[in-house]
């Protein structure tokens, strides 16, 4: 049986071999405790710390500003009930947007029941937050302001750097959930202006259940786990070396890869998307931002069609994802669509198509015929 094309790299991606090289020895005999002052130590302590410097020069900070987690939905829940725990006594009001992860949402709801209140500003058409509502909403008790640089369903890149100049203007502290953008795009921690930053190790072709939280140097947030004293006193617990080392290399790779940038995958995202849109045409709708977007993602609506039907047609053949799931006479569509006002004849035959490193020329003529042969064949 031939092997699907995987074009769902937003979900999660490969190891990178590199990486999987890079964690090896620690697997196999650079095993010790990073603690332990004997020799079986010292290797992997030096493994975590050049970690931590690869991870910064990814987004050019300082090594310090850098703690080790088990992925991006701990360095959020990090982030944002640190930050808020931390700073209750000036306030307890956050602000941040309808179409975040619920790595986001879900932590603002469950403060909200220790006496916080979350503002969640709308989007435009394209998924987009104004930097104008976000200045607005905030209120002399305002303590923390979390928006997503780049949204994982439909790509759009958030104004950050806007946000981050009215952030600083107002001593408010800045979180952005960043988990879909490093690695794909540059990211400058100072162009940005953000106070605090979560990366995820499994959307960068490092193993999943390891991630990254950016903390700027002054910024003073409560710790995530007692107990010894690891990762600065903010997350205790024994490191995960063998993936804290592959998440280090999995940076270096992206750095490597800003610096010396070799075969885009964004020709090959717009390649996909205009083969389809020449075949169906008015029966095929783009979301997202059409420039201000991840250089991978392509996230299109099929008039009419329902997207589970269109995935039981090709999954065998391509891996990809809904926006909408259809159970019967009910549609249930994604929060982001929703808040982008798709409407429901485009919003249910919603799929997400997302490149990556090991997407290749030949995959996408295949998924091309492979998407319009289904989507053909059950047009009413």
């Amino acid at each position: 049986m031939t092997k699907p094309i995987y074009l769902d790299y937003n979900a999660t991606t490969p190891h990178d071999s590199e990486v999987v090289e890079a964690m090896l020895p620690f697997l196999q005999h650079d095993f010790g405790n990073p603690s332990s002052s004997h020799p079986f130590g010292l290797h992997p302590k030096e493994g975590i710390e050049k970690a931590r410097l690869q991870v910064a020069e990814l987004l050019h900070c300082q090594p310090h500003e850098i703690i080790f987690t088990s992925g991006g939905t701990e360095s959020n829940n990090h982030a944002i009930k640190g930050a808020a725990f931390a700073q209750q006594e000036k306030g307890r009001h956050i602000i941040t947007s309808v179409i975040e992860h619920p790595a986001v949402t879900e932590v603002c709801k469950a403060l909200e029941s220790f006496g916080f209140e979350t503002t969640y500003l709308p989007v435009d058409e394209f998924g987009m937050v104004d930097p104008v509502n976000v200045e607005d909403a905030i209120r002399p008790d305002t303590i923390l302001i979390s928006i997503m640089h780049s949204n994982n369903e439909v790509g759009t890149l958030q104004p950050i750097e806007a946000i981050g100049e009215i952030s600083r203007r107002r001593a408010i502290l800045f979180h952005t959930d960043a988990a879909q953008s490093v690695g794909k795009v540059p990211i400058d921690i100072d162009l940005l202006g953000v106070d605090l930053l979560s990366i995820a190790g499994h959307k960068l072709y490092a193993p999943k259940g390891i991630g990254a939280l950016y903390i700027r140097r002054d910024v003073k947030i409560d710790k995530f786990c007692h107990g010894a004293g690891q990762e600065r006193g903010f997350r205790a617990g024994t490191e995960n070396v063998t993936q804290i080392v592959g998440l280090g290399k999995a940076c270096e790779l992206a750095l490597r890869e800003q610096q010396n940038p070799k075969d885009s995958i964004l020709p090959l995202r717009d390649e996909l998307y205009n083969r389809l849109k020449e075949q169906l045409g008015e029966r095929i709708k783009l979301n997202g931002h059409p420039e201000k977007r991840l250089p991978n993602t392509l996230n299109i609506s099929f008039q009419g069609l329902e997207a589970n039907r269109i995935l039981d047609f090709i999954n065998h053949e391509l891996a990809a994802s809904a926006g909408a799931a259809c159970h019967g006479d009910s549609v249930k569509i994604s929060h982001v669509l929703k808040a982008m006002k798709v409407p429901e004849e485009w919003a249910k035959g919603t799929v997400r198509l997302s490149l990556g490193r090991m997407t290749s020329q030949e995959e996408i003529d295949k998924a091309a015929t492979i998407i319009m042969k289904a989507v053909k064949k059950i047009l009413p």
